[in-house]
């Protein structure tokens, strides 16, 4: 699922002849009737038989060409013998002959059209060098030669696939389903064609069944975990791996993918039990070990993420990432000074350099020392290296400090040089907006989705703060959903989207978004509030009033929502 894991192609035909398997085509040998200055049809068809079977015995020895060299004498003897020249395609593909041993097969076919095996190996070698089209017919072919045999309807299925023809793809595997409806390779087959069709709820029923006749087929559970990932179905995804797993820990692709699918899912603790696994199954290099700092940061546990990064400098002293690791959790730890310590070790060459130095900033606000930083951003600003980005810090850091108009004017000098870069345009609008300069936002956030149609984030900015205006309730509308497409799921976009509804008096609509919103991020105050005013505007005073204590849990301090309580309580008990 970003999710990188690789997995295993859809199923492609594999096939290794033998001359053992062309028995069916072997004609019944008949006894020498006697020696005769020019031989009968019936000895030079004997003589052909002799030399196939000391052909089969070279290959036997691994010798392929002398064993051509015998099939051919063979067929001299014997040209109208097929059993020879699906012999000799057989030897041709072995050694990579393709062209001959196509040729072979097309002989073998004309000879004898109701032969199977030919047919079938006809129709493989057409698939082989992309002449699906060909192999079509040979493939119906052998079905009609022997209804009974599976093989056939798989290949066909892939020739179809690729075809594009999909509709016949699935005909010919539930034809055979017809026959034997628990085939675990058609039903996985026909799974993997609805894949194919972007038919993710049709291709799960399928891998499933193919599951039941066998329940250790790992690429069938690979594709129904990836299936079940593309309908939103993460949680039956993560079972199916877990399932997987536990029939083969050492699938590492598999255990990786889980991992990050757990960590996506913010289900930290999970993630970390795996990895911790891995490192008692003695499979801990240092990405798993980075991995579980991570994770010791995103739980703030902060005292094992410092140890472990610890331990892990003395081995690398000269990663800075790991250096950047460590200092991040002594912040995280409010251990100020060893966190400026460590993020001033990081050179000016590392990637997160300009992000160590805001790091570094915002550690001297703290201290009271907001001239240091500011100094110290100024300077990168100086320095001209690192593109955009140390405009974009600085102004975040005199927003910060309560100077929003003269972030507004570091970004707005550097307009010009920086023409095509969204995210200076789009600090600009949130800006313009702090400075009370509304209107310039929203053209700002315009030129940003002018230039970035799938910006999610200033999508969301102008339709919220149309939202907010209650103006172009319907552009706003169309501009959040938009955002939402771009990223679906995100609680500040469902957030948007409630309010807009709340706005637009569809009340219901806006309690089921944010509702949403907030089991997406849970206890944020301005998502509570948002739902609060829903619950109250559709009439919901017990959910209203629910929403207003917790708010007043949460915020103790602001006094508006103990007065919003007061009044919803006297207007609920009048009714």
């Amino acid at each position: 699922m970003n999710r990188q894991l690789v997995l295993r192609p859809f199923l492609i035909f594999s096939f290794i002849l033998t001359l053992s398997s062309c028995a069916t085509m072997t004609p019944t040998p008949s006894s020498p009737t006697g020696s005769e200055e020019v031989a009968s049809p019936r000895e030079m068809k004997s003589r052909a038989l002799y030399q196939y079977s000391r052909a089969r015995l070279r290959l036997l020895d691994g010798d392929s060409e002398g064993a051509l060299s015998l099939i051919n004498v063979a067929m001299d003897e014997d040209p109208e013998g097929a059993y020879l020249y699906f012999a000799a395609a057989g030897i041709y593909l072995k050694s990579n002959r393709v062209q001959e041993s196509m040729s072979a097969a097309e002989k073998a076919v004309t000879l004898d059209p109701e032969s199977r095996q030919a047919q079938l190996l006809l129709a493989n070698l057409c698939s082989m060098v992309k002449r699906n089209d060909d192999a079509v017919p040979h493939y119906l072919k052998a079905i009609e030669l022997d209804p009974a045999r599976e093989d056939a309807y798989l290949h066909l299925s892939v020739a179809y696939v690729r075809l594009q023809e999909y509709d016949k793809a699935v005909a010919i595997l539930k034809k055979y389903l017809e026959r034997d409806p628990a085939s675990t390779l058609v039903n996985y087959y026909l799974g993997k064609a609805y894949e194919q069709m972007k038919l993710s709820k049709e291709a799960i029923v399928y891998f499933k069944r193919a599951l039941e006749s066998r329940p250790d087929f790992e690429q069938a559970m690979i594709d129904l975990g990836i299936s079940e990932e593309s309908q939103g179905l993460t949680d039956d995804a993560i079972a199916t791996y877990r399932a997987l797993l536990e029939h083969n820990p050492d699938n590492s692709a598999v255990q990786q993918h889980l991992i990050q699918l757990l960590i996506q899912q913010q289900r930290y603790e999970e993630a970390l039990t795996l990895l911790k696994e891995q490192v008692a199954a003695g499979h801990a290099n240092g990405d798993v070990q980075r991995k579980i700092g991570l994770l010791y940061l995103e739980l703030e546990r902060y005292d094992e993420a410092v140890a472990l990064f610890t331990s892990l400098l003395e081995r690398e002293p000269d990663s800075w990432q790991l250096r950047f690791y460590l200092a991040t959790a002594y912040e995280g730890k409010e251990q100020g000074d060893k966190a400026l310590e460590e993020f001033l070790k990081i050179p000016p060459t590392a990637p997160l350099y300009l992000e160590a130095l805001s790091h570094v900033a915002y550690l001297y606000k703290e201290k009271g020392d907001s001239a240091a930083g500011l100094a110290l951003l100024t300077r990168a600003v100086e320095a001209k290296t690192g593109g955009v980005e140390p405009y974009l810090l600085l102004s975040r850091y005199q927003e910060a400090l309560g100077q929003p108009q003269k972030g507004l004017e570091t970004l707005l000098q550097v307009v010009e040089e920086f023409p095509k870069e969204p995210r200076l345009f789009f600090a600009i609008g949130v800006l313009y907006d702090k400075v009370g300069k509304r209107e310039e936002s929203i053209a700002m956030m315009k030129k940003v989705i002018a230039m970035a149609p799938d910006d999610a984030q200033a999508l969301n900015y102008l339709g919220y703060t149309y939202a907010e205006m209650g103006t172009h309730l319907n552009e706003a509308l169309g501009y959040i959903n938009r955002a939402l497409d771009a990223t679906p799921g995100d609680g500040f976009i469902l957030d948007s989207l409630g309010w807009v509804y709340y706005k637009m008096k569809k009340y219901d609509l806006a309690i089921v978004n944010l509702e949403r919103a907030l089991t997406v991020i849970s206890d944020d105050p301005a998502i509570l509030e948002h739902l609060a005013e829903a619950y109250y505007a559709n009439r919901e005073y017990d959910n209203a009033i629910a929403s207003y204590r917790k708010l007043i849990k949460l915020e103790p301090e602001k006094k508006e929502y103990a007065d919003r309580l007061r009044k919803i309580r006297a207007e609920s008990s009048d009714r």
